[in-house]
């Protein structure tokens, strides 16, 4: 294996540190990260979206940011394209969530094709925008989202996945063992 590791190695080196400078275990902190990372991204997500909801503040963050201002340089910047690109994913993303549990304005199962899809592309208004805008600034939060969740893995691993692991090693009649 060529690639050193892959695409998770970075991750798993800083992890294996924390667990010799913690003492808590590998595999338990990678399983604290894991959910953690997912805890990162669902409570700000939700949160966002509401807030969005309640603020009316979806549809103008949206619009403003991913629709074009006329071509001018300043809209040709990695800023700008970023959003763009996380407006359309967002999009994408709110479209199939809301179709596999009828939510965003979405009928439950309703199938799209590609002439709906297009349609779709145009002026983003309500659950929409709001859910677009909340995928995006889940994205933009990402790195914050890595650090905290290394940030906390030792704490997590020790006070939930830890206790949980040795329940359930306890309840399987095997004695506590270290990992």
């Amino acid at each position: 294996m060529s690639n050193s590791g892959g695409r998770f190695a970075p991750y798993k080196n800083a992890l294996t540190a924390i667990s010799g400078r913690t003492g808590a275990p590998l595999p338990s902190l990678i399983v604290s990260f894991a959910i953690l990372h997912e805890l990162t991204a669902i409570v700000p997500i939700v949160g966002i979206f509401y807030s969005a909801r309640n603020l009316g503040a979806g549809e103008r963050v949206v619009n403003a940011a991913a629709f074009d201002r006329g071509g001018s340089a300043d809209d040709q910047s990695w800023v700008n394209t970023q959003l763009r690109l996380w407006v359309d994913e967002g999009e994408q993303w709110a479209g199939r969530v809301g179709r596999r549990y009828g939510i965003f304005g979405f009928e439950k199962g309703e199938v799209v094709d590609q002439t709906q899809t297009s349609q779709l592309s145009g002026k983003l208004a309500g659950d929409v925008a709001n859910a677009v805008l909340a995928y995006g600034a889940v994205k933009a939060l990402l790195p914050i989202r890595i650090g905290l969740s290394l940030y906390l893995s030792p704490m997590f691993s020790r006070a939930v996945v830890e206790p949980i692991r040795l329940g359930g090693r306890h309840l399987l009649g095997r004695g506590p063992k270290s990992m």
